[in-house]
């Protein structure tokens, strides 16, 4: 109705209903269209409640209404039905109108007697006073069929699944309700493009196609079956010499088909199907024999088309039983959407080939690799996994194919299965099959072994890896293989601190001529923004960043493309880009639900956020549950963050024991590993974790081994975290003037960074110390103490700065949406701030919430326990449960998760 409602005729058509003239508008559309729906929805304008209304279907045998006198509006459907009778009445009525009168006749033009004369021959002779227009119905575009998937299914369809419905149903409503009729009642969780495949030709569709070409005499049927069988528009010439027709015949049946609305003019000079599913409804009903045979020729009409659509000639020679010729179109289609960058293009090409039994070995030893290849660089199936998996334990296959595939297999299983030992284990196997057979792919197979970001093997041992791979590639004379250690280098110096490393970054081959050179430099320049980002060089990172996205996305490389999509959340979170974050992590982790460790950076930032916000066990979900790798699967800086969000939610529940457990594990995985920068989400919460378990000599070697660690590398974020965790240590030992120092020089540093978060909580660490401090020396504190809290000056010193520092982190904290930081933060404030003098008694609320109340309120809405929010509040947690009831009872909530949207 909304292009009904912007339509130029409306305005006639009311102020004909308020008995000023008299208007027809002729409302045209294809089967499927939403003429019966446009029709009933005019009749409810609030013009026609006082007008006299007809709702006429023609054909219906209906009672023939009264007529003429008066404001009335006449609703006429399927005009193309009409008997000659009916058409007669029409003709009447609309030669001689009266003042009042409104008609919309709606029919479909491609089932009319006559074209263009919805009343037949000859055209009926409108008189001057009557006002015509003409409404043509229109397909939906991408956008609407995305509002009604998600009407229909809510969130459940992917862009991917709502792009394959538009494209098959050819966004005719009428099919696309059909469809998504038949997707509610098959999907689960998601409904993908594959889904709506499986979802079929809906019956009311088939049987109006299906109808419509059984109408047409038997001699001009093959040209509709040749538009089924090419599944796609096509030229005149090309269609006949599908069907096998020529001449007059073949111009003869074409014009039955069209005048028939068997086949319809999609573009100029194009004829097939306006509903694409509506070619596999008759391509199902082709005898056997008729549709080999047709495929046959369309593959022959195909090859001389410029350039060759290799992909559809291999389906049209498959399908037309030439299975030799049919492998060497797959083999040609598969390197064409290689070179073209086009990777999922051959994945699915590929994995339909090699999963019939029936291929030759010798053609599976040159078509497997291609998938492989295509696989690494493009986005996880299972499916290929499946069939690699299959391959390598093929005895007839060479060995150095056999190892080609092994690499790439390898590469699948560690980058976007999430298997890592499976994946090392390949990869480890590939360099023994290739040796020195294939030295290129045994140089790749050593690169990948050489990547740190892995939590297996060591920092010396990567290094020896990436030696002998350099050492292979510039022995041979692979342009790729030298792309690939170049990219590896890179990323491995980014992440080591190298002063080297941006003369490496900037050698990448961005533009090198072989498509494998700029694939590795994708790769290379996203991994190396991932590497600087997590050392805090955040300017660099983001250039970098999009750099590597814009080659990705125009070289086709999927999956780099992913991951750099996932560290830009990360940097979001640092920078303090909040809002609408959440949401974001979520689509994507949806979006890459098949693929942990592209989604574990999505996950990562979900449960900070999660935790940021006071909703404790989701941030345990998020970070542990709900498809997050496992650690020993994830790469090594994100495992030490994740752990590190992990140990301060065992603090705040105050549970040192599990904290300091899990900070000893965490830390001895980076101290093995040895790229310490990687240590700077982990060591604060680490550090203070042994501490407060009562170990504060370990927590101490902890803080020494993280200095030693960094020793002259550039790692800004890592320098900030030595100061914050020193500051944590004193804290915990009682030296609150050191501490506050500390603390205050983590803050500096922070601001440096431009990270808000991390900036506030060491501000309100230093507050904190310094108020512990004055209240230990009765309002006289140490000249250590003094201060500005984030690294300046404070002539005032003490008690007032602290607590003015104190206010604004709790402006900080709301503005991020870190709702348990600022409750926490405001609750240290209230302990600390001069109170105000009011009249003696409790101040009257009525049923408005105390700010206590709505402290509590915001917390237990988002699903901490009233243990936890004693902890938070530093209330007791009977305390907390009366304001929890009072909170209930004002707002009237039925639950506490209702507390978060009822709070006045």
């Amino acid at each position: 109705m909304a292009a009904v409602r912007r339509s130029p005729w409306l305005t006639p058509l009311r102020r004909a209903l308020g008995g000023n003239g008299s208007v027809l508008v002729l409302v045209e559309g294809s089967a499927g269209l939403g003429k019966t729906r446009a029709l009933h929805g005019l009749s409810g304008l609030p013009e026609a409640a006082e007008a006299r209304r007809t709702l006429w279907r023609c054909g219906a045998a209906q009672e023939r209404p009264e007529t003429g006198g008066g404001p009335a509006l006449l609703l006429v459907d399927d005009a193309h039905r009409a008997t000659p009778q009916e058409r007669e009445w029409l003709r009447e009525v609309l030669e001689r109108p009266w003042e009042g009168l409104a008609a919309v006749v709606a029919y479909r033009p491609e089932e009319l007697g006559t074209a263009g004369l919805p009343l037949g021959a000859p055209a009926v002779s409108y008189p001057p006073g009557l006002a015509v227009f003409r409404h043509r119905l229109r397909a939906w575009g991408v956008d609407r069929v995305r509002r009604a998937a998600s009407e229909v299914l809510g969130e459940q369809a992917t862009h991917e699944a709502v792009t394959r419905l538009h494209a098959c149903s050819g966004g005719v409503p009428q099919v696309v309700a059909d469809l998504l009729g038949a997707l509610t009642a098959g999907t689960g969780s998601r409904c993908t493009a594959a889904d709506v495949d499986a979802a079929g030709v809906p019956v009311r569709l088939a049987e109006l196609v299906l109808s419509r070409t059984d109408a047409l005499a038997a001699a001009d049927r093959p040209v509709v079956w040749a538009a089924a069988v090419l599944g796609e528009p096509a030229g005149r010439d090309e269609l006949l010499s599908v069907a096998g027709m020529d001449g007059v015949p073949g111009r003869a049946a074409l014009l039955a088909a069209l005048a028939g609305a068997a086949l319809s003019e999609v573009s100029q000079g194009r004829y097939g199907f306006s509903v694409p599913l509506a070619a596999t409804a008759v391509r199902e009903r082709v005898p056997g024999p008729v549709r080999e045979e047709l495929h046959g020729r369309a593959a022959r009409v195909l090859v001389r088309r410029r350039p060759v659509p290799w992909a559809e000639v291999a389906r049209h020679r498959g399908a037309a039983g030439r299975r030799k010729s049919w492998l060497k179109a797959v083999e040609k289609a598969a390197l064409a959407a290689v070179e073209a960058g086009h990777h999922q293009e051959a994945i699915g090409l590929l994995e339909r080939t090699l999963a019939v039994r029936e291929v030759p070995a010798r053609y599976r030893a040159r078509l497997a690799p291609l998938l492989a290849r295509s696989a690494v660089i493009g986005l996880r199936s299972d499916q290929t996994v499946e069939v690699l998996t299959q391959a390598v334990r093929d005895p007839g296959l060479p060995v150095d194919v056999r190892g080609q595939l092994r690499l790439d297999l390898g590469l699948m299983l560690a980058n976007q299965v999430g298997d890592l030992a499976a994946g090392m284990r390949e990869l480890e196997a590939a360099v023994e099959e290739l040796g020195e057979v294939r030295p290129a792919l045994t140089s790749r197979a050593m690169v990948a072994l050489a990547m740190p970001e892995w939590p297996t093997g060591t920092l010396a041992g990567h290094r020896e890896w990436l030696r002998r791979a350099a050492g292979l590639a510039r022995a041979g004379d692979s342009e790729v293989a030298r792309a690939a250690v170049a990219a590896n280098h890179a990323s491995l110096a980014v992440a080591c601190g190298d002063p080297q490393a941006r003369e490496l970054v900037a050698a990448l081959p961005v533009d090198g001529p072989p498509a494998g050179c700029r694939e590795h430099a994708a790769r290379g320049l996203c991994n190396a923004a991932d590497a600087a980002l997590w050392r805090g060089s955040y300017r660099w990172g983001e250039e970098l960043m999009s750099a590597g996205l814009d080659l990705a996305a125009r070289i086709g490389a999927s999956y780099t493309e992913q991951t750099a999509q996932g560290t830009r959340l990360l940097l979001d979170w640092w920078a303090g880009r909040w809002d609408g974050l959440g949401e974001r992590c979520e689509r994507f982790v949806a979006d890459t639900a098949d693929m942990p460790v592209v989604a574990a950076d999505a996950h990562l930032v979900r449960g900070m956020l999660a935790f940021v916000q006071g909703d404790w066990t989701q941030a345990v979900h998020w970070l542990t549950a709900l498809g997050a790798p496992a650690p020993e699967c994830t790469r090594m800086p994100l495992a030490a963050a994740t752990a590190g969000t992990l140990i301060r939610l065992a603090l705040v529940r105050d549970d040192p024991p599990a904290a300091a457990e899990q900070a000893r594990a965490a830390w001895a995985a980076v101290a093995e590993k040895g790229i310490w920068a990687w240590a700077a989400e982990l060591a604060p919460w680490a550090v203070e974790a042994v501490a407060r378990a009562g170990d504060a000599a370990a927590a101490r070697r902890m803080t020494a081994e993280f200095v030693r660690g960094l020793a002259g590398q550039d790692a800004p974020s890592a320098r900030a975290a030595v100061a914050w965790s020193r500051a944590a240590l004193e804290e915990c030992e009682g030296r609150h003037p050191e501490a506050a120092g500390s603390y205050r020089q983590a803050a500096a540093a922070y601001r440096e960074l431009s990270r808000p978060y991390a900036r506030a909580l060491t501000t309100e660490g230093a507050a904190r110390c310094s108020l512990l401090d004055d209240a230990e020396h009765s309002g006289a504190p140490d000249e250590a103490a003094r201060g500005g809290a984030d690294g300046t000056a404070d002539e005032d010193g003490g008690r007032a700065h602290a607590v003015a520092s104190l206010r604004r982190c709790v402006e900080r904290y709301t503005e991020l949406g870190a709702v348990y930081d600022a409750a926490r933060a405001r609750t240290l404030l209230r302990s600390h701030q001069p109170p105000e003098v009011r009249r003696p008694g409790r101040p009257a609320f009525d049923d408005r919430l105390s700010p206590r109340e709505r402290e509590v309120a915001e917390l237990a809405a988002r699903g901490l326990m009233n243990r936890e929010i004693a902890v938070v509040l530093h209330l007791s947690p009977r305390t907390v449960e009366q304001h929890v009831a009072r909170a209930l009872r004002k707002t009237g909530a039925l639950s506490r998760r209702d507390l978060l949207r009822t709070s006045p």
